[in-house]
């Protein structure tokens, strides 16, 4: 059994590999947004349980008339998967070259025809992923027909443990190797379970035979469950799921944005449920029925975030974590595979209709969170309500006339949990309580936005991370492009709102200006930051977009004379390198006029992450020139037209009255031109910052270099 436990921990840490991977893919092809991300991980989970279902089915009617060694057709199907891994990217890049010719569409309609080609794409693969654990079930049965009845828990243990893996490897792997060599590693070791099980399927005809005798006599204990299993199956999916997206929320604050952030909460949930997969395994070994007792701690624990995500509460942020929600994801753990075995009792085809179930709960729970409840009420409410199922089955003893059998500290458990939660409820609070009643908070489908502070002193948090605040470099911005424009300004667009202070100051130009932002609660705060920000909004020349930059410039014709982006803080969080990387840059320089400029502020980086983009940049521009910015970043600006040598005071004789104002409004120089000759004094030659780190790639869509940097902070002298 060792053998199929080898087979299902790669496949398992496959399964999560190809996940992120070709999340990140789909992001890049079709936009970095709630929905689609929300697209295609339903997609993923949708065709594991269409998998699972439908070889759980296949199995059941055609068990006796399967003329293929079971170990052999698992095996094709792991090569399968394999094959994936190499096909995906070119099927996601089929897909977005078919949305380029079908041209400018509705967002609507954007979504149906990206989301249709996602599901063409993944399903059929995912569908093969789902599929491995009803045919290892069936692979199992004649080999070792005594654990036949908990052969799911078997598999799915394996199968937990290389997901865990699968949640740092690749880390490590996408910053060596890039996207695309890290499925071709996922890739290799598909190929290699399926070279190792097409040995093993020689040796298991021989002990099929062997067995055959003993396993008429032994078969596996019938399946013991009802419909209420499969209940509480759908149930574990939706509640547990659904959290992971308030959980996001919650401990992003102390966390932050990082992908090795959104890692960690996913290896301590998957750590979690491998820990209370293997308690399982050995409590089943000499027991058959479960009291009250862990239903109950699994309604506590629910709760735990509460307390552990709670400003008030001080602990370290990595405690914070995994006291917040190992224990609950740990009765999870131990709880799921119970269900199915008791649903199951070995039958693949049994065992594939359960999967299934819990999967359905798997792909709805995050809508649910994301969508319906995390929009209208804050992360601690939604919490709540996605424990209450837990809470009403941990009060049964109370609730019931006739309480089921339980011993006395279940009961006591029961009686205890309600004054425990309310304990936990009252003692923490939401993160946005430590600002008081000064700070306005908006929520939506893709995030908590808060804006606080007064004064100089005002600033933006998206799921309580510090985004922006009031600062001329962002003034810099707008100015810099237009008073080096060789023509006068027809208009600009801005990606990235933020606070509105580029958005503010190149409408102080008079021209039309678009502003594209992907959280539409942002745009919202405008007025907080700046008193003139509603009649900005009201003004025919200001239009405002709530979309994916990216994605916006893939779909509009219109071109501009400046283009300016400040991506979200900090340089590494996830997802940035979309509006860093040399793909970005060819769709960008097209919605460029001719002779228009781009300015991009990279604020403070590494030598590694500044000569990724400016490579990026050379690569993608014939002239690029880039100033040091207050010892906080680089301000770049790109065009396919030279950029003339301009004076401070050319510069500032260039700027409308206004815009001159606007410049100075926050210092720290007097005059325009005292500005200008600053940042001019500052020029960094592009070639000085390639040089400073001349093997770094250019940064890429395949390579973010910006975001994967663990290993070469470890190992950095």
């Amino acid at each position: 059994m060792r053998w199929f436990f080898t087979f299902f921990f790669i496949s398992g840490f496959c399964s999560v590999l190809y996940e992120l991977v070709w999340l990140r893919l789909s992001m890049a092809q079709f936009g970095v947004t709630t929905a689609m991300v929300s697209i295609v991980l339903s997609v993923f989970m949708a065709g594991l349980g269409l998998g699972s279902w439908a070889s759980g089915a296949w199995i059941g009617r055609r068990r006796e008339k399967i003329g293929v060694p079971t170990l052999r057709l698992y095996a094709v199907i792991e090569l399968l998967i394999g094959v994936s891994g190499i096909l995906v990217p070119y099927e996601l890049r089929l897909g977005h070259g078919i949305l380029e010719r079908l041209g400018s569409t509705s967002s609507a309609e954007y979504y149906v025809v990206s989301g249709t080609w996602v599901a063409l794409t993944l399903i059929p693969w995912c569908a093969l992923m789902g599929a491995t654990i009803p045919v290892g079930m069936l692979a199992l049965e004649p080999m070792f027909p005594k654990e036949s009845s908990r052969s799911f828990s078997y598999l799915y243990t394996a199968n937990v443990a290389g997901a865990v893996a699968g949640t740092a490897l690749p880390l490590f792997l996408i910053e060596l190797l890039g996207f695309h060599g890290t499925l071709k590693i996922g890739a290799a070791f598909n190929i290699s379970i399926t070279l190792l099980a097409l040995i093993m399927s020689k040796t298991a005809l021989r002990s099929e035979v062997a067995v055959a005798s003993e396993a008429v006599s032994e078969h596996a204990p019938s399946a013991t469950g009802n419909g209420s299993l499969l209940v509480l199956l759908f149930a574990t999916g939706l509640t547990s799921m659904g959290m992971e997206v308030v959980w996001v929320r919650q401990f992003t604050p102390y966390l932050g944005t990082v992908v090795y952030a959104f890692a960690a909460i996913l290896a301590v949930y998957l750590t979690g449920t491998f820990v209370g997969s293997r308690i399982y395994r050995r409590w089943s070994l000499r027991h058959t029925k479960e009291t009250t007792l862990p239903w109950t701690l699994l309604a506590l624990s629910a709760l735990f975030p509460l307390l552990a995500a709670s400003p008030n509460v001080g602990h370290r942020d990595s405690l914070r974590l995994v006291l917040g929600i190992a224990p609950f994801t740990g009765l999870l753990g131990f709880l799921t595979p119970m269900l199915v075995d008791r649903w199951a009792g070995g039958n693949p085809a049994k065992a594939g209709s359960a999967y299934a179930a819990n999967v359905l709960g798997c792909i709805l729970g995050p809508l649910l969170a994301g969508f319906v409840l995390l929009p209208w009420m804050s992360e601690r409410w939604a919490l709540v309500l996605l424990s209450l199922p837990w809470l009403v089955l941990g009060l049964r003893p109370v609730l019931q006339s006739v309480p089921p059998p339980s011993g006395f500290v279940a009961r006591a458990a029961s009686y205890l949990l309600l004054p425990l939660a309310l304990g936990l409820f009252l003692a923490s609070k939401s993160y946005e309580k430590q600002y008081g009643k000064s700070g306005l908070v908006l929520r939506d489908s893709t995030a908590t936005v808060i804006a606080t502070g007064t004064g100089t002193q005002r600033k933006l948090l998206v799921n309580g991370y510090g985004m922006t605040v009031l600062t001329p470099i962002t003034k810099m911005m707008a100015h810099l492009p237009l008073a080096f424009l060789g023509h006068p300004p027809e208009d600009a667009l801005v990606i990235c709102f933020g606070m509105g202070t580029t958005f503010r100051s190149l409408h102080s130009w008079g021209i039309p200006v678009t502003a594209v932002e992907l959280v539409p609660s942002v745009p919202r705060l405008f007025a907080y930051f700046h008193s003139d920000g509603p009649a900005i909004l009201r003004s025919p020349l200001s239009h405002v977009v709530v979309d994916d930059g990216r994605r916006y410039l893939e779909r509009t014709s219109q071109q501009y004379d400046v283009i300016t982006i400040d991506p979200p803080p900090p340089v590494e969080a996830a997802g940035s390198s979309l509006l860093y990387s040399e793909n970005f840059y060819s769709v960008l320089r097209q919605r460029l006029r001719p002779g228009g400029i781009l300015q991009q502020w990279l604020p403070l980086a590494d030598a590694q992450d500044l000569a990724a983009v400016a490579l990026a940049l050379r690569r993608s521009f014939p002239y690029v020139r880039g100033f040091a910015v207050e010892e906080n970043g680089v301000h770049f600006i790109a065009s396919n037209r030279p950029l003339p040598n301009r004076t401070a005071n050319d510069l500032a004789q260039r700027l409308p009255p206004a815009a001159a104002a606007d410049l100075v409004e926050w210092g720290p120089e007097p005059s325009a031109e005292g500005r200008f000759a600053h940042l001019l004094h500052n020029e960094l030659p592009i070639d000085q910052l390639i040089s400073a780190s001349p093997a770094t790639p250019a940064l890429s869509d395949d390579r973010p270099i910006n975001e994967y940097y663990l290993l070469r902070d470890e190992l950095r002298p």
